[in-house]
Parts: C-alpha cells; structure tokens; sequence
C-alpha cells in the first residue's frame, strides 16, 4: 500500500491507497479556524500545527483501515511548492518513517497533484489543458502525458484565491474570503457594479488581479453607496469570466478540446456554471474534481504518486518552497 501525506500550507491531510491505485481513505484537518483570527495564514503557526497533528492524524488513518506501517510499500509527500516550515514538518515526518520501515519515499509537486487530482474519480484523455487556480497559484498547463506538463500561462501578481481573500478583507468578511465572497455574491446584482476584466485583451495567456482589487478598493472609496452584495457579485463574475475565457483561449490555441481545472477556487459554483455553459457552446470537453478533491488534500498527492510509483520514479528529496523550474513556457 502506498502511504500519501500533504503539508504544504495549512491543511494536514494523509491518505491510503492500494498498490492498484485506489484510495481506500483519506483524513484531512483544516486549520481555518486557527488562522481565521489573524485574516490570512501564519507560516510558523501552520508548520506547529502540521507537527502536532500529522503523527495523530497518521495513526488514526491506519487504524480506521485496520492496517499497520508493515503493510506499507512506500511512502509520498508533498515537497513542493508551499511553506518551507510545513512542507519540512510533512517531509521529515515521511523520511523518517521511510528510513524506519526501509521503503521508498516519492516526492511529489503539490501543483502536478493538483492537476492529477482528476485522476482520482475519472479518467481523462491527454492531452489536455489545465487550469489550477487557487489562493497560492493561478496557472495553465499543457498537460501532453502525466509525466510530461508544460506550463504556457500563470499570474504576474495576486493568484485568484488570494485576490478573493483580499476583496473579502476590503469588504469585511474576514479570512478565508473565497468562500464569503461566493455566499454574499449570491444576493447581489453584478450588472449594478462596473468592474475591469483584467488582460482579458492581453494575447498571452498569463494573469493579473491585483489591478482589480486596487478598483475594489478605490470604488470603496469613491462610492459610500454601493451594495456589498453588488460589489462581490460583480468581482466573482470579473474573476470567473477572465479564468473561463483564457484558458479557453489556450484550448483552441493549441487544438485541444479537453480542459480540467483545478485547484481551491475550482470549488466555486459560479466559476463551474460559468465554464459549463461556455465549454457546451465551444464543443469542448471540461472536467472539475469533486470539491473535496479541490483544496490541498493527500489524495491528490497520492494519486500523483501512484503513477511514478508504477514507473518505479523514486528519489530522495528536499522540500522545496518554489515551484520546480522544470514548469517552462512553451516556444
């Protein structure tokens, strides 16, 4: 069986999967409340809590399945890219248990789980394109093979996720502002507020989204009397309708009518209908995971795993806070 933890930010998460590949079970512990209070993630108070819960969270994983580390073939955690001190807590933690039981240890990018996340209830076809939008990152793939990704757009500034959590703080929602955002979103009437598609004219298939939130800001500022609800409608369509036409921009561009998207922010209700009904009207074929397979999770790093695990891609590793430099643009 094949062992998977995440810790790159601030969800704890291990998973089990049989050496067939699927996953028996996997716990997940959200540190949302323990943030919550500051309005965004504290690194060092992330990693401390990863240290105190990862080993209990572990344990609890085999004993509800009943199995014990003997039974266990090999081991995958998450090494990069993340919070260099929660990605260390998740790292040690799998070397040691490596080095105790004498199995391997499967180094695994957080943002190529993201994308194989798919994986984990369906099969899809490569190549295709894929979308990962979340708080940390906002980028797209050419995924060619599993084993062969390209990355051919990302953001110059804020990732979607964090331009949610920022507009949320503007408006007083508090952390995290996706979430927020999404449920007072729904009251409101976009129409009633005007508000910039960023790059949208831009022939690249890069992003930006910390001009939007600077006009969040100054419509704040200059309009006393615009509707909260109004404001966050209009900001979630603005995100939305950039996200769905750039990547789908990226789809006929390379001739490839298959597009998964990924990611925390992948969650979003609107961000779905909104690429449903597009994709329908383009003839082309989109796939989402299931909003427990969207935020960081030890499933997805498992799954990523179980394909290197099959080619025997063992290797010993570091944990590595930035993005992996085999990500290069396409010529």
């Amino acid at each position: 069986m094949l062992l998977a933890i995440e810790t790159s930010c601030d969800e704890t998460g291990v998973a089990l999967f049989s050496e067939s590949g699927r996953l028996l079970k996997h716990l997940l512990y959200s540190q949302v409340a323990v943030h919550s209070p500051f309005g965004g993630i504290v690194p060092e108070v992330a990693s401390r809590k990863h240290l105190e819960v990862l080993p209990g969270l572990t344990k609890k994983l085999l004993d509800e399945l009943e199995v014990n580390l003997d039974q266990i073939s090999a081991v995958a955690v998450t090494m990069g890219p993340g919070l260099i001190g929660s990605l260390l807590v998740g790292v040690s933690f799998a070397k040691g248990l490596c080095y105790a039981k004498k199995v391997p240890l499967i180094g695994v990018d957080h943002l190529e789980a993201h994308i194989t996340a798919i994986y984990l209830e369906r099969e899809v076809t490569c190549p295709f394109i894929a979308l990962l939008v979340s708080g940390g990152h906002t980028a797209l793939f050419l995924v060619k093979d599993i084993r062969e990704v390209f990355l051919i757009g990302h953001t110059r500034d804020d990732a979607a996720g964090e331009a949610f959590d920022k507009v949320a703080k503007l408006l007083g929602l508090g952390y995290p502002g996706g979430p927020k955002i999404s449920k007072l979103a729904k009251k409101g009437n976009a129409s009633k507020v005007s508000l910039p598609r960023p790059m949208l004219e831009d022939k690249s298939f890069d992003f930006s989204f910390s001009g939007l939130k600077t006009a969040v800001l100054n419509l704040l500022r200059s309009n006393k009397e615009v509707k909260p609800e109004d404001l966050a409608a209009s900001f979630e369509k603005s995100v939305c309708e950039v996200l769905v036409e750039k990547t789908l921009r990226a789809s006929k561009a390379y001739k490839i009518s298959r597009v998964v998207v990924c990611g925390g922010v992948a969650a979003n209700q609107t961000l779905r209908k909104l690429f449903f009904e597009r994709s329908k009207d383009e003839n082309i074929e989109c796939f989402f995971p299931s909003p427990e397979f969207c935020t960081d999770n030890a499933a997805m790093v498992g799954i990523n795993a179980w394909f290197k695990w099959k080619d025997k891609d063992f290797s010993s590793l570091e944990a590595e806070p930035y993005a992996r430099a085999k990500f290069k643009k396409l010529t």
